[in-house]
């Protein structure tokens, strides 16, 4: 997770869905075992983790001052040598720390999915310039829902009961 940071979010115009489907991420990638990883680009300035993605994580934010996540320590490394090859991205800016993000995590092998309903630009232009730009360099585009059911892989386990409670929620300001 990219930067969802108390500075960003206030002048995000989708900030309560894209907090919505982060928190979504989290609570599912919890309940399966799915390892999680978030930063806060400059929190001095910036501010942390909004509070109810920082209550979620399993472990704390990684201070960064570079926009993509690749350049906080060897985490690419770390995260190839446990075994892990696959990478959904969310958060905050889709067009600099998130696009950045995906294209050095491509660049170094891994296959990389964007939640598009969990990552937003203060302007649409900016965010679906990116998308366009992550999809055409190798990102697969996906959602929130799609994703907590690809991690579940199968119904009918206490695992399912949770991601389908997940997916059943009201988005935020649909009136539901």
């Amino acid at each position: 997770m990219v930067d969802v940071q108390k500075a960003f979010v206030p002048v995000e115009p989708y900030c309560d869905r894209i907090v919505w489907n982060c928190r979504r991420l989290l609570d599912g990638a919890q309940v399966l075992g799915v390892r999680t990883f978030a930063t806060e680009q400059y929190p001095e300035k910036l501010g942390s983790t909004v509070d109810l993605l920082a209550d979620r994580l399993m472990t704390s934010a990684t201070s960064k001052s570079a926009f993509s996540c690749g350049e906080c320590g060897s985490v690419f490394l770390e995260w190839r040598e446990s075994g892990i090859h696959r990478v959904l991205v969310c958060g905050i800016e889709t067009h600099v720390c998130v696009q950045q993000t995906v294209l050095d995590l491509l660049a170094a092998g891994f296959q990389v999915l964007v939640a598009v309903d969990a990552v937003g630009s203060r302007f649409t232009l900016d965010h679906k310039t990116a998308l366009r730009r992550m999809e055409a360099s190798g990102a697969v585009l996906t959602t929130t829902e799609s994703a907590l059911f690809e991690w579940c892989e199968r119904a009918g386990s206490p695992e399912f009961k949770q991601i389908s409670a997940l997916a059943k929620e009201q988005e935020p300001g649909t009136g539901g």
